[in-house]
């Protein structure tokens, strides 16, 4: 089973998000490196959303979430936790 977290990004992410992009990719990179999250990146044209595909627990994810300066400082609008069944991969 994977989850997949989904945000919304405000309307002003790619003007903002230098600031925080450090801080955020160290956390995510972190995740990576424990094996809890498998892949993550922003939607383009427009960037509007960004997926992170997770094979950890939910608890994990949020707490992610909680810390993440993206969501800390409004880049992300919104956010959802989904389970994904995966069927070929």
């Amino acid at each position: 089973m994977h989850l997949v977290l989904e945000y919304a990004l405000a309307d002003d992410y790619l003007e903002r998000r230098a600031a925080l992009r450090d801080e955020h990719l160290a956390l995510a990179r972190e995740a990576h490196e424990r094996g809890e999250l498998l892949l993550a990146g922003a939607l383009p044209d427009p960037y509007d959303r960004a997926l992170l595909v997770w094979t950890a627990p939910r608890e994990v994810v949020e707490d992610f979430v909680a810390r993440d300066p993206y969501v800390v400082r409004g880049l992300v609008t919104g956010w959802t936790i989904r389970p994904w069944n995966v069927v070929v991969g």
